[in-house]
């Protein structure tokens, strides 16, 4: 973390520990410090899984110990109409969308940065686990944070520099064990809350009932790779590749074969056939079919504000998963990732974003991947 001295900083304020700690570190470095609690979604704000108004009663009691002044700003509107939209319609394509990464993208780091800058800070900061580094240049890095299992690097990659340039990520090089030490140490109220693990605007509800009330659906045979049927599902955007739990169906047994065979590895999700409306799976995590050697994506945003070069990079398919060797190459609507190694379960609208050691470059969104083998469709 740097900040020159006696900056006006705004804080996002989340009602978490990590945002709570970051405010704290500010202030106590000296910097007017304060503190905004987002209201980024109202529909059944009053439900027990969504949980903003305890958030903002948690946030406002971390404001009082540190001593800063929060406000409450409303951008549910800002969201509906620039994340959920989106995410409505890629679930309806078929494909499975990361919605809080255009959250960072749109919300937290250009309407809430917006909304900082006039009152009059100098810089935003938010708990992150994630840091900046400014080259001589004057240009700004997005790097990694320093906890490996707390690294949220992916969800920022879409960031630019105008945005990077503003903004602060105090915990980025704290693990997340001091964090909460820290907050511990300075009688934060919410040291020991847990960390949210629910989608940014869905919070931890039932997935499949939230989107019911905003998808339609069309029921459809559950099929294997050669096509027998084995259930049905109750439409395909409630169902992402590599999905294991959730699918209601059990074994299949060739006639003959021996006990004990493979009849009962689990099932998994390995492609959605929207022509034919029907939901493909196939047996075992290491199935030909959820291995890809290679993907294809579009919609790319790069933090230096320009593609890097062809070569060899680690990029990330999905969030926690470690960097996968392999080589970049320019497409007509993107690049294209040719790994070392298959990836597994590579779905169409996540993220694939790439790294130069613990510099995060930027990414797209995956178009399409490729198969391990040639494998004709379930017919």
């Amino acid at each position: 973390m740097s900040a020159s001295p006696k900056q006006r900083i705004v804080v996002g304020l989340s009602g978490g520990v990590d945002s709570a700690v970051s405010a704290a570190l500010l202030h106590r470095a000296g910097h007017e410090v304060v503190g905004i609690f987002m209201k980024n979604w109202e529909d059944d704000d009053d439900s027990e899984y969504c949980s903003s108004n305890v958030d903002f009663v948690d946030a406002a009691a971390v404001a009082e110990v540190i001593g800063i002044e929060i406000e409450h700003v409303n951008f549910a509107a800002e969201y509906k109409d620039r994340v959920f939209a989106s995410f409505l319609t890629e679930y309806q394509a078929g494909r499975t969308p990361n919605p809080d990464i255009l959250c960072n993208a749109e919300i937290k780091f250009k309407s809430f940065l917006d909304h900082a800058m006039r009152l009059g800070a100098d810089a935003i900061a938010t708990g992150h686990y994630a840091r900046r580094r400014v080259l001589p240049s004057g240009e700004s890095q997005l790097l990694k944070g320093l906890d490996p299992l707390k690294d949220q690097s992916y969800f920022l990659h879409r960031l630019t520099q105008a945005q990077l340039s503003k903004v602060l990520f105090p915990v980025g090089e704290l693990p997340k064990t001091e964090v909460r030490r820290l907050a511990a140490e300075w009688g934060l109220p919410n040291a020991k809350k847990k960390d949210s693990t629910g989608i940014c605007f869905i919070g931890e509800r039932p997935f499949r009932e939230f989107l019911n009330r905003y998808l339609s659906h069309e029921p459809g045979d559950i099929v294997d790779e050669r096509g027998r049927k084995l259930g049905r599902h109750v439409g395909l955007s409630f169902y992402t590749l590599g999905q294991r739990q959730g699918l209601g169906i059990g074994g299949v047994k060739e006639k003959g074969a021996p006990r004990g065979g493979g009849e009962h590895e689990p099932w998994f999700v390995a492609r959605k056939d929207l022509e034919r409306n029907r939901l493909v799976v196939v047996q075992g995590h290491g199935h030909a079919l959820l291995q890809s050697p290679a993907l294809e994506a579009a919609d790319c945003s790069w933090i230096s504000g320009s593609a890097p070069p062809a070569g060899p990079y680690g990029a990330k398919t999905r969030y926690r998963q470690g960097d996968a060797a392999c080589t970049l190459a320019a497409t007509e609507q993107g690049i294209a990732l040719a790994f070392e190694q298959p990836q597994w379960a590579v779905t169409p609208g996540q993220s694939a974003v790439l790294y130069d050691g613990e510099v995060c470059l930027g990414g797209g969104v995956i178009a399409s991947a490729s198969l391990i083998t040639p494998t004709s469709p379930a017919q």
